[in-house]
């Protein structure tokens, strides 16, 4: 009698072996497509100047705000219409030749500038703001503002 309780026992333990193998492999499949094919915004809560914004940038391997119409669109929509935030785009010169501080190469043809923006070369950081009637839109601020800060988590892949 004994013996056959003892098959049942290498049934039991075989079958928990083949669920633990199975739900490694998920969670592994898992933390590969959030890692690898997910694009994620960071979103500083709380307000900093823009050296700490870039300080930020660097150190956590982020880059700056996207040119991009969707990714725009899709940012504006989880931002607070009471903030500004630094968008990581300066004019160091203040003679129009503006930047991004990851040396991603700025396109001269953006629109997404507030109408009549930017308009003073003292205003030497990008921002994005909220102005009614207007809606979402970049401004050129003082740099030593205090604001929040957007960033591209770079992908990883495994």
């Amino acid at each position: 009698m004994v013996q056959e309780g003892r098959p049942q026992e290498k049934g039991v333990c075989w079958c928990l072996r083949l669920w633990c193998v199975a739900v490694i492999s998920m969670a592994l499949l898992s933390v590969c497509f959030i890692v690898s094919c997910v694009v994620t915004y960071h979103f500083t809560h709380g307000k900093i100047d823009k050296r700490l914004s870039e300080l930020h940038v660097y150190h956590s391997g982020l880059t700056c705000f996207s040119e991009g119409t969707r990714v725009t669109n899709f940012i504006v929509q989880q931002l607070n219409e009471s903030l500004s935030y630094f968008l990581g785009l300066s004019d160091p010169q203040g003679n129009g030749n503006w930047q991004w501080i990851d040396q991603t190469p700025f396109k001269k043809n953006v629109r997404f500038w507030h109408p009549n923006e930017p308009n003073f070369p003292a205003e030497q950081c990008g921002s994005i703001v909220f102005w009614k009637p207007g809606g979402w839109g970049w401004n050129d601020v003082f740099c030593g503002t205090k604001r929040n800060s957007i960033c591209e988590m770079k992908k990883i892949y495994l």
